[in-house]
């Protein structure tokens, strides 16, 4: 052990080696399920004295998830310490827990052989997010190292589109013709379970064309009478088509409360399925993404660059120089008007600034709203003057208290009704343009939340300033 883990150590109060619990798991996670600092220095401390044994028993106790965010606590030189102590499944459960940088990383400097191995052990639309992450050469390395059919199946599924319903399906289901009876499906599950999926929830019902028409629950299977036929029990299913965006999919999801649902191709023929869980994973993913582009960032996981971290937000930051300086412009109309009456300085920016948190807050709601499908042409116009009623409560709220307040402090009341008559109006074109602007991008293809806050906050700062301003010459010069 170093000096440094030493003290670390000693400050922690981390038990020495004979003195760690039996049950590793509990020294590894806290009451909220995170990783404990002792538990990960434990594992620093064991890779520092090149113990695998003692490595591979920290590791062993944790669940595949656990594993995973312990790998965001190490650093690459002790993650390649760890990574060797995992047998195939538990780095396929692992790699495909780790957020996207983090896995890549720690794919390249896989062995070949290994990575494929723990690939063949994986559901297939797990296998295809890791194989789509390898570069190039590896990734023809790993397929070649592969058993035959399941190489096959990635290589099918790496041919749909990214994020389509081709690339979220695994293919591997259970499948049975309408004629066959409870019993005659239980015992082919039981006799075949080596080549079904490790978890799923229907028995798809096809016909002679290998077109799903209809799904048994497995609930619904068990409880049935040995004798009954399939066509009998099943219920109606919702085909996914192999092409479909999965945000779409998580969308049907969404709405029909389902499990699984079958994929089907141009033709109408099953070729995967979709389960819940992949569906809980695309709408994290979905969320956050929405989420950062509203801030104009992307994703800083605990491994990004300083480097990266800067070139993904620079643009949109560049944008908004330019869209600040636009509205700053106004500013320069009225130098005269500032220059007699320099509280005039004091006041504007609070115009503005109420201004664009009102506007955040009309264009977070409609961003959800597009997203959710609750926002469309039928119920548009409903939506915006909602927000415009709203918009004009509030600033006319915000103006009385504005106004009131500078009063007492200025003694004004001219300059007080300058402020309130801002503030109605710039809270207005909050309103609006804050349910207006994502609504004018979607319908020209454009994603709302990426852009949308750009042009809500010029529009609330340059209105502001031209409102405050151009009030203020009317009234009080």
């Amino acid at each position: 052990m170093t000096r440094e883990h030493a003290d670390l150590t000693e400050e922690l109060e981390i038990p020495s080696i004979v003195d760690i619990p039996e049950d590793l798991e509990d020294l590894a996670l806290g009451d909220d399920y995170a990783l404990n600092p002792e538990y990960v220095e434990l594992v620093i401390d064991a890779a520092d004295r090149g113990d695998d044994d003692r490595l591979r028993e920290l590791v062993g106790a944790l669940r595949s998830e656990d594993v995973a965010d312990l790998m965001g606590f190490l650093s690459a030189d002790y993650r390649e310490q760890v990574i060797p102590q995992l047998d195939p499944e538990t780095l396929g459960e692992v790699l495909s827990e780790l957020d996207t940088n983090l896995r890549e990383e720690i794919m390249e400097s896989v062995p070949s052989t290994t990575l494929a191995r723990a690939l063949e052990e994986m559901d297939s639309d797990d296998a295809v997010d890791l194989v789509e992450d390898l570069e190039d050469d590896k990734r023809a390395q790993v397929l070649a190292a592969m058993d035959h059919e399941e190489r096959d199946a990635i290589v099918s599924a790496l041919k749909y589109e990214d994020e389509s319903a081709g690339r979220l399906m695994q293919r591997d289901l259970m499948a049975a013709p309408s004629f066959w009876t409870v019993g005659q499906t239980i015992d082919h599950i039981r006799s075949s379970s080596d080549d079904l999926p490790e978890l799923f929830f229907d028995v798809y019902v096809i016909d002679p064309a290998h077109k799903p028409t209809g799904a048994v629950p497995v609930s619904r299977l068990l409880r049935a009478n040995r004798e009954q036929p399939l066509a009998e029990i099943m219920e109606p299913v919702t085909e996914i088509d192999v092409g479909m965006d999965q945000e779409e999919v998580a969308y049907i999801f969404d709405k029909y409360h389902l499990i699984s649902a079958p994929v089907i191709d141009s033709g109408g023929r099953l070729v995967g399925q979709i389960t819940v869980d992949d569906i809980v994973g695309v709408i994290q993913e979905e969320t956050e993404e929405d989420i950062l582009a509203l801030a104009g960032v992307s994703d800083a996981g605990r491994d990004a660059t300083i480097w990266g971290i800067a070139r993904s937000r620079l643009p949109w930051l560049a944008v908004n120089t330019i869209t600040a300086a636009t509205a700053a412009s106004v500013i320069g109309g009225f130098q005269e008007e500032i220059g007699k009456m320099v509280t005039l300085a004091i006041l504007m920016p609070i115009v503005a600034s109420l201004g664009g948190n009102a506007g955040t807050q009309s264009l977070a709601v409609a961003v959800r709203a597009l997203a959710s499908r609750e926002l469309n042409a039928s119920n548009a116009l409903r939506i915006v003057l909602r927000e415009l009623g709203a918009g004009l409560i509030s600033g006319l709220t915000l103006a009385a208290i504005m106004a009131l307040a500078v009063y007492v402090f200025f003694h004004d009341p001219k300059l007080s009704l300058t402020i309130g008559l801002a503030l109605i109006i710039n809270l207005f074109i909050a309103a609006l343009a804050g349910v207006l602007v994502p609504i004018v991008l979607d319908r020209l293809g454009r994603d709302p939340a990426v852009s949308s806050s750009v042009f809500v906050t010029f529009l609330t700062d340059f209105m502001g300033f031209l409102s405050f301003l151009g009030l203020a010459g009317l009234i009080l010069l």
